[in-house]
């Protein structure tokens, strides 16, 4: 009995020794994991280029939905270019970024306004331009590059109201001509200059002066008449828009009806006449001043001439 005994004495002893041992060796286990999965965490962040790691990692979170490597990793375009054996001038349709290499990825070095003639020294496979920008090689997007210098979309020439629908409408297919209280001798010693460096192949020029001296429709009738060769020529189509109705100043009405009919009758059939005197008279229109026009009727004169250009 008494050997009996101490044989399960001593296997119960053996029992629970090696019940400690696996509870010691899942216990380790546990640590090491533990300080595996932190090491797997640092790895991470140092892969990920990320400088901290600010979320920890619960039992039910795992390090792929605390950091997205994936989405912070941001590769440039990768493209190639061919160099032209001599440099060819190109010119700028629209104002364009100058970047440092074919992708809109790349840091802006530099913009050049329309109508500038740019040095371009290659072609890359993703229709970019490579140029000579200030000593640098820049890259400029082809579609805003041309062999040929065209004009802008949309030309307005004219007085006060032209200034103040350019500020309402804005646009950069739009350019303005214009300036305060001024007509035809503003028109002739200024504004036909600039005319020709903004308009060419493809502007439709909106002429508009009148309302600060309707005594001078002859002179305008003369002048627009003498250069309509010349802007047809060129690709420019022409519109005279009417002087539009006034309220409570110091013309009438009346007065701006006559200068439309003189002007309409004596221009050349290929300036094609846009009233909008008549039209805005049909939908209602609104003053601030008596001579100049509300926000809302600005917008309504514009989506009338766009309709009559297209």
């Amino acid at each position: 009995m008494k050997q009996k005994c101490k044989k399960i004495v001593r296997n119960t002893s053996i029992m629970v020794f090696l019940l400690v041992l696996v509870f010691l060796c899942f216990n380790n286990a546990g640590d090491n994991l533990n300080v595996m999965a932190i090491d797997a965490a640092s790895n991470s962040a140092t892969v990920s280029g990320a400088s901290e790691i600010i979320a920890s990692a619960t039992n039910d979170v795992s390090i792929n939905e605390i950091m997205d490597i994936d989405s912070i990793v941001d590769p440039k375009t990768d493209y190639s270019v061919s160099m032209y054996s001599n440099t060819v001038t190109m010119y700028t349709t629209e104002r364009v970024n100058v970047r440092e290499g074919a992708g809109t990825d790349y840091d802006k070095i530099g913009t050049v306004s329309y109508g500038s003639a740019v040095s371009v020294t290659g072609i890359t496979d993703n229709g970019w331009y490579c140029v000579s920008y200030n000593g640098e090689t820049g890259y400029m997007l082809g579609d805003y590059l041309s062999e040929e210098l065209s004009g802008m979309p949309y030309v307005f020439v004219g007085d006060s109201r032209t200034v103040q629908m350019g500020s309402v409408i804005g646009g950069t297919s739009n350019t303005y001509i214009a300036k305060v209280g001024e007509g035809y001798s503003w028109f002739t010693s200024t504004a036909l200059s600039q005319i020709s460096q903004y308009a060419g192949a493809g502007t439709s020029l909106i002429i508009n002066f009148g309302v600060n001296d309707l005594y001078n429709a002859d002179k305008y009738i003369s002048l627009i008449n003498s250069y309509i060769d010349e802007w047809t020529d060129a690709g420019i189509k022409v519109y005279y828009a009417s002087v539009n109705p006034v309220e409570d100043t110091t013309v009438t009405n009346e007065e701006i009806d006559s200068f439309n009919q003189t002007l309409k009758s004596g221009l050349d059939s290929r300036v094609t006449w846009i009233d909008s005197n008549s039209y805005l008279k049909n939908v209602g229109y609104s003053t601030t001043d008596g001579l100049h026009y509300s926000n809302s009727t600005y917008r309504t004169i514009y989506s009338y001439y766009m309709s009559c250009i297209s």
